[in-house]
């Protein structure tokens, strides 16, 4: 517990010290400005995401193949757009190395052996032979 307490601690408050410090540096006001595009564009990016990868997964379902890379490509798309929503330069800057090619390709290549592909679907949309539905039934009269 105690290990999970210390970022959610430690983090805010060393987003707060980098809020200050650019602040400081260039003002108030183009602080405001920063955070507020870097939000809008999070925002955009995560609605774009969205329908790209349903898309994307109801393709690869119905031609009978497994979306994991669809998957994987869209969660670290959406985690770069929900960095990039929240206020914060280091939120920002790591949302920003994730929606680049090479940071996303990074991040898939350290997760992706922890993700295990199931079984293919066994009926393919585009077959025209029967379904067959296994299960049990019970009859109540």
């Amino acid at each position: 517990m105690r290990l999970l307490l210390f970022p959610l601690v430690v983090y805010p408050l060393l987003e707060l010290w980098v809020l200050i410090k650019v602040g400081g540096a260039i003002g108030a006001l183009p602080v405001l400005g920063l955070i507020l595009a870097s939000a809008a564009i999070g925002f955009a990016v995560l609605r774009r995401v969205g329908w790209q990868t349903v898309s994307r997964v109801n393709q690869r379902l119905y031609r009978g193949e497994t979306p994991k890379r669809e998957l994987l490509v869209g969660a670290s798309t959406a985690l770069g757009g929900l960095l990039l929503l929240l206020p914060g330069f280091i939120g920002d800057a790591l949302g920003l190395l994730l929606l680049l090619p090479a940071g996303g390709r990074w991040l898939r290549g350290q997760r992706g052996d922890s993700i295990h592909e199931g079984p293919p679907p066994r009926h393919n949309p585009s077959d025209n032979g029967p379904v067959t539905i296994e299960g049990e039934y019970r009859r109540e009269d």
